[in-house]
């Protein structure tokens, strides 16, 4: 019957099963991550950063889809230890952008040879 009511929605383009969470207390456990985000929906993973440049951040994977969208919609903004949670959904496609870059900047040093052009060096 759920699903008869779920039938004929349409969900913006950037709704998916992931979640990015970011400004988590650094001390947060997974399990406390389960408590916050399972009451919204079956999860599949929770990955919760651990290195200096992903403390603070996890990835929250849900088995539905309406389930992350609900979680989203109530839990950005949420005081966790005095911190206000900022839940967005999982880009692929921005989280590469600096790869993205370097291959510009390699596709742009292919070019300048091929045609023999050359930048001034800064000095």
């Amino acid at each position: 019957m759920a699903m008869n009511k779920r039938g004929n929605v349409r969900l913006p383009p950037e709704v998916n099963r992931i979640l990015y969470i970011k400004n988590l207390p650094y001390k947060i456990t997974a399990e406390e991550m389960y408590d916050i985000f399972g009451k919204y929906g079956a999860i599949r993973q929770i990955r919760v950063g651990n290195t200096p440049e992903t403390k603070g951040t996890a990835f929250v994977i849900y088995e539905d889809i309406f389930d992350a969208k609900n979680a989203c919609d109530h839990l950005s903004g949420f005081n966790v230890c005095n911190r206000y949670l900022v839940v967005l959904y999982y880009q692929a496609n921005k989280s590469f952008k600096k790869v993205d870059t370097d291959k510009k900047k390699q596709d742009l040093d292919q070019m300048k040879q091929k045609y023999g052009l050359s930048t001034p060096e800064v000095k």
